[in-house]
């Protein structure tokens, strides 16, 4: 088979693939695949890359990446920790080849103080995380008795391979960075959001003269959708209004990497469309140990070995929807480069023919095949919007970088489809309505002509709706994170 035919059938079979995922995007990626239900707190959910919008803040790119799905604010005691043997990591294309080029790469460390109180006589541990009032200050840690600190990576070129520096927090050079406990309830941490944003750091990447940011920490999890109706077969309407019914995941919270960079030191100076996603990684081998014991420096669990992807994403979402389940965990081990692995799944997708027979007259079109449109959108970027002079087809969330950020309070829900250029698919921001965006794609949103596209201007909707309002203006755009306890 010749190179050329090679590369025409895998722009086909992505743009089936496209389609499929576009049909379409009601969840983020929670709990997509068999074996991340196992290791949740490496479970990538949502993924945002925007020009940053706030206030004197137009000359940097935001990465958000959400980990550790549903987090129940009151799910103590051990709450929601990142896992300490596992990478989480931000990869950048800067020249649309499907390959990373950067990649910030942050690991944690979990550091137990073991806090005693007298009882009878005898220092005896607590079992709680804090003994006392935490915060507001990052330094305020006297009364905490488990918390996290993490580092982040810089390497250039192949994620493993490649060239690693230590990025530095710049107030004191130092290469850790405090992440804040969760939020416990109001009589542990009175004012949350003053102390988790006392947790917003300074950040200095190596060979970058402008400081960026670096927050990690619990969030509110900003996605909205109808969780459970759409897992119902797709128990929706979706022709009702937009805001017809609660989003489901509302009260629940997430993890949050988010990190600030400056545009020059993301692209490579000749091309301004970058693309990104986020993993995880584990080690390939994992011994649980029978007798733990802080003292002797002993882990209750010992894991070594080869690192192994075990969560990937980019744009929401191909493999929760279009994947087969058998090969789930197969596609969140692979690279965007390796997508052609999964054509029978994206030549012959499944999902548009359960919609057309969930759903009289919300039937896609014969005559819109090939799917050129939804290739530009969601595989190659839009030509003079968001892709780069030279692609290679892959998924993953592209931005022109040199597309001015919209302000808040002008932004469009419905990004692009809706006159804001600086919107989704044009990376992604947190007011981003995705559900409603790509199910009017998918059905012909960005084709002109309604003979080919006679459903191009169905006002499709998951009945949840979200725009930039409901969010902060400010890094790191996230709403903070709900209280286990004080919310009532």
């Amino acid at each position: 088979m010749s190179k050329l035919f090679t590369k025409t059938l895998l722009a086909s079979a992505l743009s089936s693939m496209a389609l499929a995922a576009a049909l379409p995007t009601f969840a983020s990626s929670h709990r997509e695949a068999p074996l991340i239900t196992e290791t949740p707190k490496v479970d990538g959910t949502d993924f945002y890359m925007f020009r940053s919008y706030e206030s004197g803040r137009a000359g940097y790119v935001t990465f958000l990446a959400n980990y550790l799905p549903l987090q129940d604010a009151y799910g103590g005691p051990n709450y929601f920790d990142l896992k300490d043997a596992a990478l989480y990591q931000i990869h950048v294309d800067q020249n649309g080849d499907g390959q990373e080029d950067l990649t910030y790469s942050f690991e944690f460390q979990t550091i137990v103080n073991d806090l005693t109180v007298p009882v009878n006589g005898t220092q005896v541990s607590v079992p709680l995380k804090n003994i006392g009032g935490i915060g507001p200050n990052a330094e305020d840690v006297g009364s905490v008795n488990v918390r996290q600190t993490f580092s982040v990576g810089v390497i250039t070129g192949d994620r493993r391979t490649g060239s690693a520096l230590a990025a530095t927090n710049t107030t004191d050079s130092s290469t850790t960075f405090a992440k804040p406990l969760d939020n416990i309830g109001n009589k542990s941490i009175a004012d949350y959001a003053t102390y988790a944003n006392n947790h917003i750091h300074p950040i200095t990447i190596p060979g970058c003269d402008t400081a960026g940011r670096v927050f990690v920490g619990q969030r509110q999890d900003g996605f909205a959708v109808n969780l459970g109706a759409v897992f119902d077969l797709v128990n929706l309407n979706p022709l009702a209004a937009p805001d017809s019914v609660a989003n489901t995941i509302a009260d629940k919270n997430v993890t949050t990497i988010a990190l600030e960079i400056p545009i020059a030191c993301v692209t490579n100076g000749s091309e301004s469309v970058i693309g990104a996603w986020t993993t995880a990684s584990m080690r390939q081998a994992r011994v649980i140990n029978p007798t733990p014991d802080f003292d002797m420096n002993k882990a209750s669990v010992v894991e070594g070995g080869p690192w192994v992807q075990v969560s990937r994403l980019g744009m929401p979402l191909v493999n929760e929807l279009v994947i087969g389940l058998k090969d789930k965990d197969l596609f969140n081990t692979s690279e965007p480069s390796d997508d052609g692995q999964f054509i029978d799944y994206v030549t012959n997708p499944t999902l548009p023919e359960l919609l057309e027979i969930l759903f009289a007259g919300v039937a896609v079109a014969p005559n819109l095949f090939p799917r050129t449109d939804l290739v530009t959108a969601f595989l190659t970027g839009v030509e003079g919007l968001n892709q780069p002079a030279n692609i290679e087809p892959s998924e993953m969330l592209r931005l022109n970088t040199s597309t001015p950020p919209v302000a808040q309070d002008a932004q469009e829900n419905l990004g692009v489809l809706a006159g804001d250029v600086a919107g989704f698919p044009n990376g992604r921001r947190p007011g981003d309505d995705v559900v409603d965006i790509t199910l009017r794609v998918a059905m012909g949103a960005l084709i002109a002509d309604a003979t080919v596209a006679p459903n191009n201007t169905a006002p499709l909707t998951d009945g949840v709706s979200v725009d930039a309002t409901q969010f902060p203006a400010a890094f790191p755009y996230l709403n903070t994170a709900l209280p286990g306890a004080g919310n009532e």
